[in-house]
């Protein structure tokens, strides 16, 4: 960034009319602000060219597809060093304290005066000016590399051995497993054991990104290409040239944008919507989907040609459940991490704590894990965690049910996957929704429409177009939904 160039803000609300309220608030105090309207593009920017000129992150509490302070968390952990502004409605403290402890640096009461923001976001620019937060970057780990990857299975040791040779080559990489096994841990590790180590690495995550959009998204825009274009955008591909790219859920790709994702991949070439000419990219593919993908073939739903463009070198990664003997190098390991985080602290754990983690399926995997690690650290009092510490796994193993799964299910069975065998209560056959509680009387509302929803991630193999096509409902509604009910799709 050059001297005269304003600092850059990434504002993460949904809302046009408080955006354009809050981008011209910002301009008055000198800063120029990209928008974006989900958290899952919020993340994804992070990586690239524009988002490493970020000097402030400033999030509304009512962003849709993720819980606000799971982003927080999750761009804290990316970007340590970069501050992240709250703005709410709600002056709850104890939100406050959580967004905190997650990693935010200010917390902003809506309505926002000018003269508040410009005061938050003149901090925020002091704080990167100073290096103030360039201490704690540094004691969050940057992304791994092989041999600092954690896990010592034979599965999951093979899986890695091949990621390193193939991470030597130029050629595509595929990697396939459950969600959370740490699919984009891996890809970023191929990322810094190539030669394109210095060069961006662009993380896309295909099934967060509007299916109109798609097209723009990966392979730009020109100005007045179709209504709306009001400037020229630079596509992911474009982004990471001389790189790599990270295609998560590529399965979730439009037939339409498969068929450009092959030209790159035959051809090496881009051609943005509206523009006469393709142009030319020098950009490593890595893709990763939580599905199988020749299933998704077979179905119809995939190019095979892409398939095999894309299958290169194809890499299984193996579901924790599968190396239970990992979690206890896995948990302390993980709690280092969150130990670097702002508000926390190291903690140990005893091996009682570990003998009833080891117990657990883990249905969202190593993310699930670090989830659940993280909750028990932020509410500990003692030095080290004990079973204690978690309360919701000591009471899964009890019940012999799974976190979201009905009256009855058996241990280690996810909710999608009790609806789908039909197992709610009062059903014997087929998929059913319980309407009613065991006292007679008719459950919430909400607790009923969240059931359905996740009857349909499972009935649809998790495709989030299709659930919210079958829905009746926009992407960006089911994203919310899920944000506002709490259901993780991994679980």
């Amino acid at each position: 960034m050059t001297d005269v160039e304003p600092p850059l803000l990434m504002l993460v609300d949904d809302e046009p009319a408080q955006r354009r309220l809050t981008t011209a608030l910002a301009a008055r105090a000198g800063w120029r602000t990209m928008n974006v309207n989900e958290a899952e593009r919020a993340v994804a920017t992070l990586n690239t060219r524009e988002g490493q000129r970020l000097r402030a992150v400033l999030i509304d509490d009512l962003t849709p597809g993720i819980e606000m302070i799971d982003l927080v968390r999750d761009i804290a952990e990316r970007r340590p060093g970069l501050p992240i502004l709250i703005m709410t409605a709600n002056e709850n403290a104890q939100a406050a304290v959580d967004a905190m402890r997650a990693g935010a640096s200010d917390y902003l009461i809506k309505p926002i005066s000018a003269e508040r923001l410009a005061h938050a976001l003149t901090t925020a620019a002091r704080k990167t000016d100073s290096g103030e937060l360039r201490r704690l970057s540094e004691k969050i780990r940057a992304p791994l590399d092989f041999d600092a990857i954690v896990g010592s299975s034979p599965p999951f040791r093979a899986a890695l051995a091949i990621a390193a040779k193939a991470a030597r080559a130029r050629v595509p990489v595929l990697i396939e497993g459950e969600s959370g096994v740490g699919k984009e841990v891996i890809a970023n590790a191929i990322h810094a054991a190539s030669q394109r180590e210095k060069a961006p690495m662009v993380a896309v995550n295909c099934g967060a990104i509007p299916e109109n959009l798609v097209e723009s998204e990966l392979f730009g825009h020109e100005r007045g290409a179709f209504t709306g274009a009001f400037d020229r955008h630079v596509g992911r591909f474009a982004m990471a040239h001389g790189g790599s790219i990270f295609l998560d859920e590529v399965s979730e790709l439009p037939l339409d944008a498969q068929v450009k994702l092959l030209r790159v991949l035959q051809d090496g070439e881009i051609q943005p919507i509206g523009a006469r000419h393709p142009s030319h990219v020098d950009v490593r593919v890595i893709a990763a989907t939580n599905k199988r993908l020749i299933a998704e073939v077979e179905a119809g739903r995939f190019r095979e040609d892409l398939y095999y463009r894309l299958n290169v070198v194809q890499i299984s990664v193996p579901p924790l459940r599968e190396r239970i003997g990992d979690i206890p190098a896995l948990a302390r390991h993980l709690l280092g991490r969150i130990a670097a985080q702002p508000g926390l602290r190291s903690l140990a754990i005893t091996a009682e704590a570990i003998d009833l983690l080891t117990q657990h399926k883990w249905p969202g995997n190593v993310r699930q894990l670090q989830n659940t690690l993280f909750r028990a650290a932020v509410l500990c009092d003692g030095d080290a965690l004990t079973p204690t510490d978690f309360p919701q796994i000591t009471a899964q193993l009890t019940e012999g049910t799974s976190p979201a799964s009905p009256v009855g299910a058996k241990a280690g069975v996810t909710a999608i996957d009790s609806l789908r065998a039909g197992l709610t209560a009062g059903q014997d056959n087929g998929v059913g929704v319980t309407l009613y509680e065991a006292n007679g009387h008719l459950r919430a509302l909400a607790d009923i429409e969240a059931d359905v929803i996740r009857l349909a991630i499972g009935h649809y193999r998790g495709r989030m177009t299709e659930v919210a096509r079958r829905l009746g409902i926009g992407r960006s509604t089911l994203y919310r939904k899920l944000a506002e009910l709490g259901i993780d799709t991994a679980a």
